[in-house]
């Protein structure tokens, strides 16, 4: 099965429907789980995360490398949450599990030495004997193609993972990594995590779009809110007091910036809801894209996430934020 696929510029239903993802079936939001362990302790990610499940959503992203970058951390802090959660909760079947390889210290890289390494401890953390979909957090250029996706269809033939993915990699790898894996017969890239918002497109529009497309791969875009900029929160004069309001603060000093949120605003106010979903759902509707990531602290964050699942814009909407971004 492929992502769904639309013509640029349409209105399509984002819908509370599932969306095939290789194998795999999932929630129109992915909930980012980088906050897990860092921002949000386990009992506040506990009932983020309990809240997530009882709107509809089943499809939970994390890494093996967050949050490693925080004082006293060391990295599997978010894994080890969601573990404890799935244990606490018994609904291991009821969810997709996103996880990453090669970017925490100590498993950088993606050699058949690393991954086999880093997928264990990332079960062991996880409390699961299986993966659902399992990304190679960067690509690794010191390595041929073949190298890393033979360690990784081993994984899928033991039953470790279901499905494999990329981040962070450039169309022409992508490309010779799913030329391979036909040549080859193995285990195939079936989603695509790209760096992809509304004041960030030409990290994944053009010719990475173009490769996810015709392969029929499902794009999951990452900092789908810029790190927080695209909920409205962040204006010129305003502070906010987040990890992350210096990354998100820049945007709102930016012509573009100006003119995303004054377009945001007028869609939210058309739909009575947030700037944040409108930003999702613009999202959810270009080509490719089957569920964009965002996180959520606290459970009061979360409505404006997964409203997303409702929000159905209009071409002149869709339009009028694609030019508000140009």
């Amino acid at each position: 099965m492929t992502a769904t696929h639309s013509t640029p510029g349409t209105a399509r239903s984002t819908g509370s429907t599932r969306r095939p993802l290789g194998s795999l079936s999932v929630s129109p939001l992915s909930l980012g789980g980088n906050v897990f362990g860092w921002t949000a302790d386990e009992a506040e990610s506990f009932a983020v995360l309990d809240a997530y499940v009882a709107g509809g959503g089943n499809f939970i992203d994390t890494a093996d490398a967050y949050s490693y970058w925080v004082a006293g951390n060391e990295g599997g802090e978010s894994e080890t949450v969601i573990g404890n959660w799935l244990a606490s909760r018994g609904n291991r079947s009821d969810v997709v599990i996103a996880t990453k390889v090669g970017a925490l210290p100590g498993h950088k890289g993606l050699s058949p030495a690393t991954i086999k390494s880093a997928v264990d401890a990332s079960l062991t953390r996880l409390r699961t004997d299986y993966i659902d979909l399992y990304y190679t957090h960067y690509d690794d250029e010191s390595l041929e193609v073949a190298e890393f996706l033979t360690a990784l269809d081993d994984l899928v033939r033991a039953g470790k993972v279901r499905e494999i993915a990329a981040s962070n990699i450039s169309a022409q790898r992508l490309e010779e990594a799913l030329a391979c894996s036909a040549r080859e017969g193995l285990a195939r890239y079936v989603a695509l995590q790209p760096h992809y918002n509304l004041v960030s497109r030409d990290t994944y529009e053009g010719e990475l779009a173009e490769v996810a497309a015709r392969h029929g791969l499902a794009a999951v875009p990452y900092y789908a809110l810029a790190s927080g900029f695209l909920t409205g929160k962040y204006r010129p004069g305003t502070h906010v007091d987040s990890a992350r309001s210096g990354r998100a603060a820049g945007y709102a000093d930016t012509d573009r910036g100006r003119r995303v949120l004054q377009a945001l605003d007028t869609v939210a106010a058309a739909h009575a809801a947030e700037p944040a979903t409108i930003a999702l759902a613009w999202l959810a509707a270009q080509p490719t894209v089957a569920a964009p990531i965002a996180s959520a602290r606290t459970i009061a964050q979360l409505p404006a996430l997964m409203a997303v699942a409702e929000v159905t814009l209009t071409e002149k909407e869709l339009t009028l934020l694609a030019e508000a971004s140009a």
